[in-house]
């Protein structure tokens, strides 16, 4: 079943991942038949759900720090980053350089 070209656009601005080649679009096609299964599951009179544990009182802990200031430690198991931020997910679009940034940045 086709795609929408509108629809492509708008998914790869969210997932920063290029569609248009032949492995993206195959891979899309079968996360989409993957998803159609759901269509098979009678749910008439199915309240939905805010939560899979709506039943259960969830126990918080208390947020206590021990450890800190190891940012640029953690940062060392980037496979890519942009300033001291984590890229995620890695996609096959390539992120802008800095200084295309700055030209974009400047423009606007």
């Amino acid at each position: 079943q086709p795609v929408a070209v509108e629809v492509l656009d708008r998914l790869e601005q969210l997932a920063l991942v290029d569609f248009r080649d032949t492995e993206g679009v195959e891979r899309l096609r079968k996360a989409i038949q993957f998803a159609d299964q759901l269509h098979e599951v009678n749910t008439d009179g199915v309240e939905p759900m805010d939560s899979v544990l709506e039943d259960r009182c969830l126990y918080l802990r208390e947020d206590d720090v021990t450890e800190g200031n190891c940012a640029n430690e953690l940062l060392k198991n980037a496979r890519k980053k942009v300033e001291e931020y984590f890229v995620a997910p890695p996609g096959n679009i390539p992120l802008p350089t800095l200084e295309e940034r700055e030209t974009f940045l400047q423009g606007s």
